[in-house]
């Protein structure tokens, strides 16, 4: 497996605006040009999505230790290979058959790239960012580049895994909304939605209320998760599964 990525600044905030990650057929390796190329035929080349919290990861050559711009990374626009953080080292063992030779886009709820996202000062940030993010008032993160604009959002290919969390803190109502209207978007537009979820909620409650298992996990459930990740990924299109 390859991952392929865009990254911009704004106000000395990084965000990783797209990701791809290629699932080869056997060995080969493609480049930026023949990946640019298969993104001009996206109905063909781009089967589905999954949709994640925030990145944590950087390009070949870089690290997530400090800010790119601080290691001379250029943000120049263009595609760049990435290395691999943990999803990644997930999705390649995973996503096999009835997916190689074929790309799946990589989203986010917040595309800021910085591994704390978690502090209840940022979450409290984003909160009050999407209550202000239909109107013409200024946000603290870019609007374009950390959130989505749900009604518009473009989606390739026949699936779309949501893998976003089931911990929203109840009191961040805007950020459960944002996730809910996501989903809920998703699915009006075709999409065939898949995701794990556990005995708190039933498949549709879950989907109903945004809570969409991660595939990585901690503690007892560490192993739960990776191997339920790897079965609903088994089928094409991934599956609704029930971890165990």
């Amino acid at each position: 497996m390859q991952a392929f990525g865009k990254f911009s600044t704004s106000l000395d905030m990084e965000y990783l605006t797209e990701q791809y990650i290629y699932i080869q057929e056997s060995d080969e390796i493609i480049d930026i040009p023949q990946l640019e190329k298969m993104l001009d035929n996206k109905r063909k080349t781009v089967i589905g999505t999954i949709f994640l919290y925030n990145p944590t990861i950087a390009p070949i050559g870089y690290n997530c230790n400090t800010k790119l711009a601080s290691q001379g990374y250029e943000f120049n626009g263009k595609y760049c290979e990435l290395s691999f953080d943990n999803y990644c080292n997930l999705f390649a063992s995973a996503i096999k058959d009835g997916y190689r030779g074929k790309l799946i886009e990589v989203k986010y709820l917040f595309g800021l790239n910085r591994p704390d996202i978690e502090p209840t000062t940022v979450l409290e940030a984003f909160d009050a960012d999407l209550d202000k993010y239909t109107s013409n008032q200024l946000t603290r993160y870019d609007k374009q580049l950390n959130y989505h604009d749900y009604l518009n959002i473009r989606l390739s290919g026949k699936f779309v895994f949501f893998a976003s969390g089931n911990r929203f803190d109840k009191h961040h109502k805007n950020i459960i909304a944002y996730a809910r209207n996501l989903a809920a978007q998703a699915k009006k537009l075709g999409k065939e939605i898949a995701f794990m979820y556990d005995n708190n909620y039933d498949a549709t409650e879950s989907q109903e209320l945004a809570q969409f298992l991660p595939p990585l996990a901690t503690g007892k459930f560490r192993d739960v998760r990776t191997n339920s990740f790897k079965k609903a990924f088994s089928t094409y299109p991934p599956s609704i599964l029930k971890t165990n």
